[in-house]
């Protein structure tokens, strides 16, 4: 890496580009074309933009890439940023080459006008637009988004000369759609290098708190590490291997590692255990188990903390055994792989490039991810789960692997098995154990579902399921279940409002007759209530239009919500059975002049022939939701203390929870709170001049 940023100049870069591969007169003719494509242009830094293309060019074939991957690494810009044409590239250099070409062009800078309009989080959305790109290409040609990573890289590398806000940006984006990605290639030299350099210069604080530390400790960290490594080998000598039979890597674990740890446990980098990690590399995969019990005879091992990818590799190709061991008051991280492993861990799916290996990682996760009909929101609300989650493995009955992310439930194992099982799905049996579909799975887990004819799918459970294969078919059916419920409701109020002298019949054949449009909201029923009066007015007898001569709507608010009523309405109730919250679709069924709220989806609340119905939303903005972790005194009405303040900046407590994590006399809580129009920054800040606050996030923050 460091020799990448030190390129800068042509000759520094084609020299570097010359020590990975063979220079054949086709990747001589790119260089030739890319350079003259890009002549005068200049990066930030002042450098001649040629030389990005030639350091991406560089990593590609560093990482095994063929002739036509470095031929489009060097060619990734032209279409898009200077005159030449898809074509021109397709004439000079042939088709497969214009077709990654053409792949990565597709995943350009997002533009202002792809933003939808009245959506607030637009570095959210920003981040999406480029993931699905980045998806939409790389299900073209799996080698476009690994020449498009290899980009991000260099552009990572070389940072420093862009203003503070784009380094916040790119490092945002890096972070929440690059690094996930190569993550799922199983190619960690990468993801460790992208996720580092954006940590850096996203926390700077953060970051330099963590290097800090570890070079103020960094020769005691050292000593043990070298004292670990030595007894590790005396015990592998004594028990049989011989020299060259293993190698033993050490490391301190990586800055970002580090502070994701730190935000877990809600403590400091001085408080975290277990920095020291060690590799133990052998010939074969018997060596490695083989290695397992001499480390667990002989030292103390952390049960809870073992994991054997060995046996049940992850769906990116990883294979290692992982165990944490407790030496000297020291907890020391230990990893067991053969040398393949390791290759294959460095280089993932570039492994079968570079090394010629059988190609093990599974990409069903992209053809897994529905985003074909979502909009750009829901699609990033999908795929979080699918990327960013620790997978675990479970079994069905028959012994086939499936991986799901961490939190899954046994509606996602049904799911991910087949989208009919899904649908038909009623039980399940874990383990031999019957279990709700909502029974949460655990590495190693046998499952085996149980389906019938009843569909028993609730629209609560979307929440609740972690694969967006599950919450896409989840919300495609609550939607088509939701249309038809706003129809009943739509002609209910009509009916209604119409003190049931209209049929349900007589009121749609009006509506298809008027040319007019059924929408439930409030301009909808008001627009749809007129123009149906002003139709029965004139269609009507003498009494017909007296009834309809004062007949108007009135807009009641009450609490805070919105009621349209033609009649007195006297107040506002809510059912036992579904409690909406703030933001829930709701519907309003009326009795002696009060109203009675219930979820629109609520399944005791039965819609018959009769029900009287009235038009009921939410009154004002929806309040935005945050998660406090918070460090409070283990004294007896602290945490009281702390509520009250929060009553008083005018918050509202949606949930709290005790870690049981004790820091000296402190005590971890993590709460939820909603904030409606009050000054983030401003609250925030209170809080941390007045609290040992931890960590203070919105919850819907791309990094939750």
């Amino acid at each position: 890496m460091q020799t990448l940023q030190g390129c800068r100049s042509v000759e520094e870069s084609c020299s570097l580009l010359a020590s990975f591969t063979t220079l054949t007169p086709k990747i001589k003719k790119a260089i030739d074309f890319a350079t003259e494509a890009h002549k005068g242009q200049y990066r930030k830094s002042g450098e001649p933009y040629i030389i990005h293309p030639i350091c991406v060019a560089s990593i590609v074939a560093f990482y095994g890439g063929d002739e036509a991957m470095i031929c489009s690494s060097l060619l990734h810009d032209v279409v898009e940023d200077t005159h030449f044409s898809l074509q021109e590239v397709e004439v000079e250099f042939g088709y497969e080459v214009a077709q990654i070409v053409d792949a990565l062009t597709k995943i350009v800078s997002l533009r202002d006008e792809n933003i939808p309009q009245g959506i607030p989080n637009t570095k959210m959305l920003s981040s999406a637009l480029s993931f699905r790109k980045v998806l939409l290409a790389s299900i073209k040609d799996i080698r476009a988004i690994f020449i498009k990573i290899c980009d991000r890289l260099h552009n990572m590398l070389t940072l420093e000369s862009l203003s503070e806000e784009k380094q916040r940006k790119i490092s945002e984006e890096t972070l929440v759609v690059y690094a996930p990605i190569a993550y799922r290639l199983g190619i960690s030299s990468i993801k460790n290098e992208l996720e580092d350099r954006s940590f850096y210069f996203l926390f700077k604080e953060e970051y330099k708190k963590i290097e800090s530390f570890l070079g103020e400790n960094r020769l005691i960290l050292e000593g043990k590490l070298e004292e670990f490594v030595a007894k590790l080998e005396k015990l592998l000598f004594q028990e049989g291997f011989k020299e060259g039979d293993f190698e033993i890597q050490r490391r301190l674990k990586r800055p970002y590692s580090i502070y994701l740890k730190m935000q877990r446990k809600g403590v400091g980098v001085e408080e975290i255990l277990d920095l020291l990690a060690v590799r133990v590399i052998v010939k074969n995969e018997i060596d490695c188990y083989k290695v397992l019990g001499i480390v667990h005879l002989h030292l103390k091992p952390i049960v809870a903390r073992f994991k054997d990818y060995i046996a049940i590799p992850k769906e990116n190709g990883y294979q290692t055994i992982h165990t944490t061991l407790f030496d000297e008051n020291s907890i020391f991280e230990v990893q067991i792989r053969t040398f393949d492993m390791q290759k294959s861990a460095e280089y993932g799916l570039a492994a079968h490039w570079k090394y010629k290996m059988g190609n093990q990682i599974s990409l069903d996760w992209l053809s897994n991810i529905d985003y074909k009909d979502q909009n750009i929101a829901e699609f990033y609300e999908l795929v979080k789960s699918d990327l960013y989650k620790e997978d675990i493995a479970v079994f069905s009955p028959r012994g086939d692997v499936f991986s799901l992310p961490s939190g899954a439930v046994a509606l996602d194992f049904a799911y991910a098995v087949h989208t009919e099982l899904g649908e038909k799905a009623v039980g399940a049996y874990v383990n031999n154990q019957k279990v709700s579909l909502l029974e949460r799975l655990k590495s190693g887990d046998i499952v085996r579902i149980i389906t019938g004819e009843e569909r028993g799918l609730r629209c609560s459970w979307i929440d609740l399921v972690k694969t967006s294969k599950a919450k896409s078919n989840l919300k495609n059916n609550c939607q088509n279940k939701l249309r038809e419920i706003n129809n009943k409701i739509t002609l209910q109020i009509l009916k209604t409002l119409f003190n049931f002298n209209k049929s349900a019949e007589q009121i749609s054949q009006t509506i298809e007759y008027l040319g007019l449009k059924t929408s439930l909201s409030c301009e909808g029923i008001k627009e749809l209530s007129k123009n149906l009066v002003e139709f029965f007015k004139k269609e009507g007898s003498l009494f017909s239009r007296l009834r309809y001569l004062n007949w108007e709507i009135k807009k009641y608010e009450i609490e805070n919500l919105k009621i349209l009523s033609h009649k007195h309405i006297d107040g506002i109730l809510y059912d036992y059975c579904c409690y909406p919250k703030q933001g829930d679709e709701l519907m309003g069924i009326l009795e002696n002049e009060k109203v009675i709220i219930h979820h629109r989806l609520c399944e005791k609340a039965k819609i018959e022939e009769k029900t009287k119905m009235v038009y009921v939303d939410w009154v004002g903005k929806i309040s935005e939701k945050y998660k406090v972790i918070v460090l409070l005194e283990d004294t007896k009405g602290s945490l009281a203390k702390f509520l009250l303040d929060l009553a008083k900046l005018d918050c509202n407590l949606v949930g709290i929870s005790y870690k049981g994590y004790k820091d000296q006399f402190l005590t971890h809580f993590e709460i939820i709170l909603e904030c409606g129009g009050k000054n983030i920054k401003e609250l925030k800040n209170t809080l941390i001049n007045k609290y040992k606050i931890v960590e203070f996030q919105n919850i819907k923050d791309a990094y939750h």
